[in-house]
């Protein structure tokens, strides 16, 4: 295993949270690492919704994710943080050095010293909710589709989604004009999608461009090595139909898991980190940010977690220097970016 320097912040998550939280250190003039399961900075924006627009942010009436992952990485990485991808965490340990110490974490591929930790890692380890179905495993990458990364992909093609949450909802309207036929099936009549979201896919149902079913499930996937037919089954009256389909597209959440973080003796709630006002967690010098934690008044959102990546940063900054104030101005008014303090 390969050991690295001693850096001030070690951030766990290349999300857009901890693309924040580098930036943010930076322009405290703290030294920061990125590590990260995936394979690319982004996190689930990347991984799953590449070509899915986002309206909550500030500054952006509308922004695709990977437009905005771009310029998170370009503004996050802009001090000099290291960004270390395809590595799993593995274990911490603490080293002491008399009235000070440190942290090692440990990946897949190295060693990482830190003076404080910023666990920013989203959900989690996630991984699709499958159907459930026999022989499904046989289709995906086949047919058989957990995420969307290009949409051009189904252009022309007979389309199945599967959920009632947002993401099913979402691409039941941005399929619009790109798949041949869209179908969307939910296993209940109660759907967890945007409001303005779902009217808007009812409207397409009422122009005949896209199909809205409730209690239907998949039961069975058909076809030569590739999708070519679909069975549903009524979860209410039992009935069955099978209909020609070119791609069944799940769409049903996630199983997440903390991976190792889990031994570090932190606080849960469930699969999310407790973190007082401060985001500190219960174990001092690490701290959490974003769709991972728990407090009360949690909202997950990129906006809140942007916020929280800043308090994390600026806390761990004066607990690694406690003559660093806490907060740091404005930055139209600080001297890294040329200004004057």
């Amino acid at each position: 295993m390969s050991q690295q320097e001693l850096k001030d912040i070690s951030i766990i998550g290349g999300g857009p949270t901890g693309l924040f939280a580098a930036f943010y250190a930076g322009m405290r003039g703290a030294s920061a690492r990125i590590i990260d399961a995936l394979p690319a900075l982004g996190g689930q924006l990347m991984a799953l919704y590449p070509e899915k627009f986002i309206f909550d942010v500030a500054g952006f009436p509308k922004v695709l994710a990977k437009d905005l992952v771009r310029d998170m990485v370009t503004q996050g990485l802009q001090f000099g943080a290291t960004a270390h991808l395809g590595e799993v965490v593995t274990g911490l340990r603490r080293i002491e050095e008399g009235d000070e110490g440190h942290f090692v974490v440990e990946t897949s591929e190295g060693e990482y010293p830190s003076r404080t930790i910023l666990i920013a890692a989203g959900i989690g380890a996630f991984e699709a909710r499958r159907l459930g179905i026999e022989g499904e495993e046989r289709f995906e990458e086949r047919g058989l589709y957990f995420k969307v990364l290009d949409p051009k992909q189904f252009a022309g093609k007979r389309v199945l989604l599967v959920g009632g949450g947002d993401s099913a909802f979402d691409w039941a309207v941005n399929l619009q004009g790109v798949a041949k036929s869209i179908m969307l099936i939910h296993r209940r009549d109660g759907f967890r999608a945007h409001a303005a979201t779902i009217r808007q896919v009812e409207e397409f149902q009422r122009c005949g461009q896209c199909q809205l079913r409730t209690f239907w499930e998949v039961k069975a996937l058909h076809g030569n090595g590739q999708v070519e037919r679909v069975t549903l089954v009524n979860n209410k009256t039992k009935d069955e139909e099978t209909l020609e389909m070119d791609a069944v597209i799940p769409l049903l959440g996630f199983h997440s898991d903390l991976g190792a973080i889990k031994q570090w003796g932190l606080d849960t709630e469930k699969a999310d980190i407790k973190v007082d006002q401060v985001m500190a967690t219960n174990v001092p010098g690490i701290y959490a940010a974003g769709d991972i934690t728990a407090y009360p008044g949690k909202l997950k959102l990129i906006a809140t977690g942007a916020s929280e990546a800043c308090i994390a940063v600026n806390n761990a900054v004066h607990l690694i220097n406690p003559k660093a104030k806490v907060n740091p101005g404005h930055s139209s008014n600080l001297a890294i970016f040329g200004q004057s303090e």
